[in-house]
């Protein structure tokens, strides 16, 4: 069997492509087709664990579930992870393979291109329908000379390729024309239409819009997607996301999240912000925590190192005792849990130059960065609750607080460790709160009421309202037809 194929690409970062694969995933699944989502190269400090034991960008995985089939570690093969100043570590096929700066990543450029063709061949002799989403914008022509990523792959690949402008940012005929303009001419001859994404209002109002558009760049319109609160409920990819958010939620319970520049995981607080009952309070480096917190959260870091320089470069570590010494409970999570410790040790400079330092001292544990990335899903209970989540980090922690572990997995392993009086305690599983039990169980020990919501299940009717969204205001057999 060979599928069709389709890429979406964008004219930016954060124009929706992700959601638009996700929701063309689902509508077209729902239709009988075996459908593979693909993105060849993508930058992200949001991965997920697959199905065959490797790590892929958050985004392919919610579009993999939106499929509805296994994730893999072919449908992202590129998947480069910020680590600070000190470039990317570059994950291929869902493996680390090494290190580098973003020139020296130019160089890499080359022989990721089979390993992305591989992993394109494997999906194509499996599915009915790959849809491949483009990285970033589709106009950067001063990276396309060696470019996997869009259109570059398009047409090594020969696959048709859908645009999606971004009309709620402003200036989306300057961003679809202005593409056409710049690339190469045998590029834009693969482009079959474009979406106008995130329109808010009358739609009829851009009608004129459309026909310009098509106008001067010969490309169909397929379509105006008006924005979709329901998409809210539904996994960010790009911390950029993160940059809107100051304060979720008027809950009388607050939460406070400390964001640090190489923030990973994130989406771990999704099923937190949902909670009714809490006030999710983000804090940067520089901010001060609210008095009113009565939990604070360290998430996982990328560069746990660095981002506990930042954190106490900010002041953070100072407003972090305070908390403590009023009673205050705090919950690191992967490199949130490292930070947490009396020291982090990165004898082979897995995360930049080998060297140590000092931890919080929140948690009597110390932590020695190594070579080895545990990838793999886990289930246990932890605070008398069921969970199932996943395990992605470097490191090997121990000391006295991890004889009293958070979490206990079925294969009878020990995760996490917490203080003598149980306010301070930490974990590598990420997924967490995803489970409604553990949820209600955090929220409980805060005094405060649990939603009572199933989590998984609004993710699930999320997909399928933006599946019938897009098959609203797109034609799907106009866009199936494009596919080749």
């Amino acid at each position: 069997m060979t599928a069709r194929a389709l890429m979406v690409q964008g004219t930016g970062s954060d124009v929706g492509k992700s959601l638009i694969v996700a929701g063309l995933a689902r509508a077209f699944a729902d239709r009988g087709l075996k459908v593979a989502p693909f993105k060849p190269q993508n930058m992200s400090n949001n991965a997920a664990v697959t199905a065959d034991g490797g790590e892929i960008g958050r985004a392919q995985a919610l579009q993999a579930r939106a499929a509805r089939i296994p994730s893999s570690v072919h449908m992202n093969p590129v998947l480069l992870k910020p680590q600070g100043g000190h470039g990317s570590q570059i994950v291929v096929q869902g493996r680390v393979a090494g290190a580098a700066s973003a020139r020296g990543y130019q160089n890499w450029k080359p022989k990721l291109a089979a390993a992305v063709r591989d992993s394109f061949g494997r999906l194509k002799a499996s599915a009915d329908l790959v849809l491949v989403e483009g990285a970033g914008s589709a106009s950067e022509i001063n990276l396309r000379r060696a470019d996997i990523a869009n259109m570059g792959f398009a047409r090594t690949a020969d696959v048709p390729v859908i645009l999606v402008g971004d009309i709620d940012r402003g200036g989306v005929i300057a961003q679809i024309v202005g593409t056409k303009a710049v690339i190469d001419p045998a590029d834009a001859a693969l482009v079959a239409g474009f979406i106008v994404n995130k329109m808010r209002g009358d739609a009829s109002l851009f009608d004129d819009g459309l026909k310009a558009i098509e106008a001067m760049t010969g490309w169909p319109a397929l379509g105006v997607v008006p924005h979709l609160p329901a998409a809210a409920h539904l996994p960010a990819e790009d911390s950029v996301a993160l940059d809107r958010r100051r304060e979720t939620g008027d809950g009388g319970t607050t939460v406070a999240v400390i964001v640090l520049p190489s923030i990973s995981n994130f989406d771990d607080l999704d099923p937190l912000e949902a909670e009714p009952a809490l006030r999710i309070v983000h804090v940067r480096p520089g901010g001060a925590l609210p008095p009113d917190a009565a939990l604070v959260i360290l998430p996982g870091s990328k560069a746990t190192i660095a981002d506990l320089a930042a954190l106490r470069a900010g002041g953070l570590h100072h407003d972090l005792a305070v908390h403590v010494r009023r009673g205050g409970r705090v919950f690191g999570i992967c490199g949130g849990y490292q930070m947490l410790g009396r020291r982090i040790d990165d004898p082979l400079g897995v995360e930049g130059p080998a060297g140590g330092v000092e931890g919080l001292g929140l948690l009597d544990v110390a932590t020695t960065l190594t070579g080895e990335k545990a990838l793999r899903a886990v289930r246990g209970r932890a605070e008398g609750a069921r969970f199932a989540g996943y395990e992605m980090h470097v490191g090997e922690t121990g000391g006295p607080d991890a004889d009293r572990p958070f979490a206990v997995f079925d294969d009878g392993r020990a995760d996490g460790a917490s203080s003598a009086d149980g306010r301070i305690a930490g974990a590598y599983v990420h997924g967490l709160y995803a489970a409604d039990a553990q949820r209600a169980a955090l929220l409980a020990s805060l005094g405060a009421a649990c939603g009572g919501f199933d989590y998984e299940a609004r993710v699930e009717a999320a997909l399928d309202a933006l599946a019938a969204h897009l098959a609203a205001h797109l034609d799907l057999d106009r866009i199936l037809t494009i596919a080749r």
